[in-house]
């Protein structure tokens, strides 16, 4: 997962490109589903966002997905889960304080954000995440409030 995650950041335009094409038809066709089946459909769902997401960005299924804002690397991948930068203890050489052999997050999320037509996405500040989400589809809370 981690070589999948770094390359969706290296690609992080390509996908934003994919992910901007795809994500009007991918909610309206998430919004039809639920007026006919509702709730009935979640688990399917929100297993197949899980693989997908899971493989290419080594999602943590935080059900508030900001990876269009943040260069295509999740920042629940953090060990602190922080998600408005970096914590400081980033290494001189770019590597996390905490795992050593992994690149911080957040200079992925710069790197990749660097790279996307709307890369100034990533200053804005983003909440918490509501961990009574944790687990849930992002797709279908999108569909659903917006």
């Amino acid at each position: 997962m981690y070589r999948a995650r770094l390359w969706s950041v290296r690609h992080s335009r390509g996908l934003e490109i994919i992910y901007n094409a795809v994500n009007p038809a991918l909610l309206s066709i998430l919004r039809g589903i639920n007026k006919i089946f509702g709730r009935h459909l979640d688990r399917p769902v929100t297993a197949l966002e899980a693989m997908t997401k899971g493989f290419l960005f080594d999602c943590q299924m935080c059900g508030d997905c900001i990876l269009s804002k943040t260069g295509m690397s999740c920042p629940m991948n953090c060990p602190k889960t922080i998600r408005n930068g970096p914590c400081g203890g980033v290494r001189e050489n770019g590597m996390c304080e905490v795992k050593p052999d992994m690149r911080c997050v957040w200079v992925e999320a710069w790197n990749g954000a660097a790279r996307m037509k709307d890369g100034g996405a990533i200053k804005d500040i983003q909440f918490a995440v509501d961990y009574r989400d944790s687990g849930s589809s992002a797709w279908l809370r999108l569909a659903r409030n917006g």
